[in-house]
């Protein structure tokens, strides 16, 4: 059987290899907007109509979620602060999510956007936290599929990969479960640029940061963004730069004004949103979590039945580690824990490092400490002291996730002409993804922090840029 390959982007961010052994189906998601779909689900909002907050479900269609956020605080005359949300999604999408709004209905119903649709659910005196939605659940469209070489696979063939997979992964890990690994969007997508960045934040090298943000470049941009990190990287011309930076790249003109006003490159920094800032410090410690699941796959060290000195996390109702419920396996009670990761109560974790975390022992505990010392990490890497709000203590995650109510169906090829610039321009070298070949909807649930594209890319094994 054809093996897919992994990519260079793919091994920078730890995703270095697969469940299980198979050519997958190839293919591309997001053809077109309506081809990605995701809801968030919740289990209990805690209305109350006296609440200070206004409580709304928003469908955004093709927005990238800081940017709705950033948009809407400025519509509203109010701070992106005062509006919380539950989980970041997908940019070519339609998404559904609630938001919590510090501001009355009536300024909120004032407020019209292109592609946004505003629903008043009630009133509550809660903020929402990060992360508290129950799941999410997808629809999506994988459209071209194609064997290795580039031919068309038709659906039979499809089903068949998708059937074979499913009954490997369950063989190995378990019914309805696949790998945690942290997906490319955590990464910044196929700029894969959060952990280059983040690396620098922890060195507290702020000008080499603020000037990988910048000028990273990714052969997936198109050419103007191309062009504006090129020149980045070879003068450093702020005026120059700010003359030919696309109009999309607003966090960019925003390092670049404060750059030009106060030559300060901590506070050029700053001006990004204070949760993007936290995600470059949570993508190294990503990258480390990918690198330790890949290591554990590629040793044969189960990721489902718990070695002696593994630490396993009690699963809460959403399937996320109980942080606060840890325990490290010992040979008195490795029976009754292997027991309990049968039954789904617990779930071996792996590192999230940081200035207090706890690493495991025996051969689990090597290969963590071998991953965190070849990236030269120790605990005191996790103080940020220019920025202490970035000081990480670190965490554990779930090695393995859970997927429900999955419909797997062929669904018609059909794409309108105007829906699609990559499906009309045609897959080009190095895609795996063939126009005449199969098109296949997914249906699933997912608890937060799992990741819609992980679970696909075990099913397609197609190059990074067609998530």
């Amino acid at each position: 059987m054809a093996i897919a390959t992994i990519s260079e982007i793919e091994k920078k961010v730890g995703l270095d290899t697969y469940a299980v052994e198979n050519e997958g189906i190839g293919g591309i998601i997001k053809v077109k907007v309506s081809d990605f779909r995701v809801e968030e689900s919740f289990k209990n909002i805690g209305l109350d109509p006296k609440g200070r907050f206004s409580v709304i479900q928003v469908t955004l269609r093709n927005w990238e979620t800081n940017r709705f956020i950033n948009r809407f605080a400025r519509e509203l005359k109010i701070s992106r602060n005062r509006i919380w949300f539950s989980g970041t999604k997908d940019k070519r999408a339609i998404t559904s999510q609630l938001m919590i709004v510090d501001a009355p209905i009536h300024k909120i119903e004032q407020i019209e956007l292109n592609d946004v649709k505003i629903s008043y659910i009630g009133r509550t005196h809660k903020k929402l936290k990060f992360g508290e939605h129950q799941s999410n659940k997808f629809t999506v469209i994988v459209r071209g599929c194609a064997k290795i070489n580039g031919e068309p696979m038709s659906d039979d063939e499809a089903m068949e990969n998708i059937s074979s997979i499913i009954s490997e992964m369950e063989q190995k890990l378990g019914p309805d479960i696949f790998p945690n690994w942290i997906g490319p969007q955590r990464f910044g997508g196929i700029r894969a640029v959060t952990a280059e960045v983040g690396v620098h934040v922890i060195e507290e090298d702020f000008e080499m940061a603020v000037n990988t943000y910048l000028g990273m470049e990714s052969q997936f941009e198109n050419e103007e963004a191309s062009n504006f990190r090129k020149i980045w990287n070879e003068t450093k011309d702020i005026e120059k730069c700010l003359e030919i930076i696309p109009q999309r790249l607003n966090y960019e003109k925003k390092i670049l004004f404060e750059l030009k006003k106060s030559n300060n490159y901590i506070s050029a920094f700053k001006t990004l949103p204070n949760n993007l800032q936290l995600m470059f410090i949570h993508a190294v410690q990503s990258k480390i979590f990918n690198k330790y699941l890949a290591s554990r796959i590629n040793s044969n060290l189960s990721l489902k039945k718990p070695s002696e000195g593994d630490i396993v996390g009690h699963l809460t109702e959403k399937r996320n580690i109980d942080i606060n419920n840890l325990t490290i396996v010992e040979n008195e009670t490795k029976n009754r824990i292997e027991r309990n990761c049968e039954l789904g109560r617990l779930a071996i974790t792996g590192p999230l490092p940081g200035y207090s975390n706890i690493i495991a022992k025996g051969d689990s505990g090597k290969l963590e400490d071998k991953i965190i010392s070849e990236m030269n990490y120790n605990k005191d890497s996790w103080q940020i002291e220019k920025i202490p709000r970035l000081s990480s203590s670190g965490s554990r995650r779930a090695l393995t996730s859970s997927y429900s109510n999955l419909i797997i169906e062929s669904c018609s090829k059909e794409v309108e002409e105007n829906e699609s610039k990559v499906w009309n321009e045609g897959p080009k070298e190095g895609d795996r993804w063939n126009p005449e070949g199969a098109s296949i909807k997914f249906k699933f649930e997912l608890p937060p922090g799992s990741y819609a594209t992980v679970f696909l890319r075990e099913i397609m094994r197609s190059p990074i840029n067609h998530y």
